[in-house]
């Protein structure tokens, strides 16, 4: 009898999943942020939030649980039931970087989420305060190599792509200069604008307000082609300098495990989102482009990701702050 019960109870747990995969959503959904409200991660995870409410008949609620360079909002989203009511916006740091950086096996993206779609693409900039005498690029790294160690640059945290790029051009160009570390990009960009740094790799999206009333100058971006959010200045790429090509991206998770339909339905629902015309302006306006790829192609630029930026962390032995 006892048997009997068991094996029907593990029927019936086989069957409802399918069902309630095709009802999901039937409650709010949680959409964990592994940064404060107001930065760009926070901003794209609302711009589709509203969007998914809208399209899917649920709240989308933000949840900002921010520290240790995303790894506590990680590890919280990796042990989420996978029921499809928890999922996580992440970024380069928090998704790749932050358990290599933190040296334990807090997680493992390739093992414990389940990528969905990327939200919105952002190409980073070398930007410099007004006092630092280098008017283009060759400048800037010729008053590098004259006065090694001098320069100060401007990081919004150990283990972030800006973080990342900064050491690769040191270890690849010969270059050495200070970084200074922040807790975030608000604080990181208001001492480069201050002039209490020297320089910054900083998303585009960030920037640009500066770049537009002089507070800072651009020296060259980090997208493959110009873009279009700032025409006149070279990428790292025309000017001879090929591995320099690094974008910030925003993405969708869910757990492992999470049912096929759910992830199906989630997918199907952002690339739509992202193809609206007024969420493209609102990326648009971020310096960010909005981007939706199939969960097939977004692991596959993880794994690229991953194979270009981990051997980075490993050779400057970046560690947590």
């Amino acid at each position: 009898m006892r048997f009997r019960t068991l094996m029907a109870a593990a029927l019936a747990a086989v069957l409802a999943g399918p069902a309630a995969a095709q009802e999901w959503p039937a409650r709010n959904v949680k959409l964990i942020v592994p940064y404060p409200p107001g930065g760009n991660v926070d901003t794209a995870a609302r711009i589709v939030a509203d969007k998914l409410q809208e399209r899917l008949g649920q709240p989308f609620i933000i949840e900002n649980k921010a520290g240790a360079g995303g790894l506590i909002a990680g590890e919280a989203f990796a042990k989420s039931p996978n029921d499809g009511y928890t999922l996580f916006v992440g970024a380069n740091g928090p998704v790749l970087f932050a358990p290599e950086i933190a040296k334990r096996d807090a997680y493992d993206w390739k093992r414990d989420f389940v990528p969905i779609t990327t939200i919105s693409m952002t190409p980073l900039v070398l930007e410099v305060h007004p006092s630092v005498k280098a008017q283009n690029l060759k400048e800037f790294l010729d008053l590098v190599k004259r006065e090694p160690g001098k320069l100060t640059m401007a990081s919004p945290g150990a283990g972030t792509t800006n973080h990342l790029l900064s050491e690769l051009a040191q270890s690849s160009l010969g270059l050495q200069w200070v970084t200074v570390h922040y807790r975030g990009n608000a604080p990181a960009t208001n001492d480069l604008i201050g002039g209490q740094v020297h320089f910054a790799f900083d998303q585009i999206s960030v920037a640009l307000q500066y770049f537009k009333n002089g507070m800072l100058r651009p020296l060259a971006v980090t997208s493959a082609q110009r873009t279009s959010w700032l025409p006149d200045v070279p990428t790292f790429k025309e000017l001879g300098y090929p591995d320099f090509d690094a974008q910030t991206f925003t993405g969708l998770f869910a757990p492992a495990g999470t049912p096929a339909p759910i992830v199906a339905k989630l997918q199907e629902a952002m690339t739509a989102i992202l193809k609206d015309a007024s969420v493209v302006e609102k990326f648009n306006k971020l310096g960010a482009e909005a981007v939706a790829m199939t969960p097939v192609d977004f692991r596959a630029y993880l794994s690229r990701e991953d194979a270009k930026w981990i051997p980075v962390v490993r050779k400057a032995n970046i560690k947590a702050d």
